[in-house]
C-alpha cells in the first residue's frame, strides 16, 4: 500500500523579496562608493566676486612676501604676533580678524596666522581682490 504525504513543500518562491534586497544593496554600494571617491575630485578654487563684507573685523594682519608681519599697518615680529592679536581682540565682542597676504607670500606664513586663530577660536576672513 502506497502512503502519500499530505503536506508537500512548494518548491516555488517569490522573486519579489529577492529583487528588493538586491535593489537596496545596489543603492547602498552606489552611495558609499561615491562618498569614498570625493578626494579624487579636481578642485578649482573660486575667484572673488562682488561679495560684501558682512563681518566687521577690527584687526587686520598683513603678510608680505618676505615674511614680515603687520598688525593694523604696524610692523610686528613673528614671535610677538600672537600676543598682539590676542590683546587687540580681548575686549571685542566679535573676535575676528582679516588676513591680508600677498599672492607671493609663503603658505607657511599664512598657516601660522591661521593657527593662531584656531588656537583661540577666532573667526578669520581672507582678503581678496575682485576678479575683473
Amino acid at each position: 500500500m502506497k502512503i502519500q504525504r499530505r503536506n508537500k513543500a512548494n518548491p516555488e518562491f517569490s522573486l519579489a523579496a529577492m529583487t528588493d534586497v538586491i535593489l537596496l544593496m545596489l543603492i547602498f554600494f552606489m552611495i558609499t562608493s561615491s562618498a569614498a571617491n570625493q578626494s579624487a575630485i579636481d578642485v578649482n578654487l573660486p575667484k572673488a566676486g562682488a561679495v560684501d563684507d558682512n563681518i566687521p573685523n577690527p584687526v587686520t594682519v598683513s603678510i608680505k612676501p618676505d615674511g614680515s608681519f603687520f598688525v593694523d599697518d604696524n610692523p610686528v615680529n613673528k614671535g610677538e604676533l600672537e600676543k598682539i592679536i590676542v590683546d587687540k581682540l580681548s575686549g571685542q565682542t566679535n573676535k575676528s580678524f582679516t588676513i591680508r597676504a600677498d599672492e607671493n607670500t609663503l603658505h607657511k606664513d599664512v598657516v601660522f596666522v591661521m593657527e593662531i586663530a584656531e588656537k583661540y577660536k577666532f573667526n578669520i576672513a581672507i582678503a581678496t581682490v575682485k576678479d575683473k
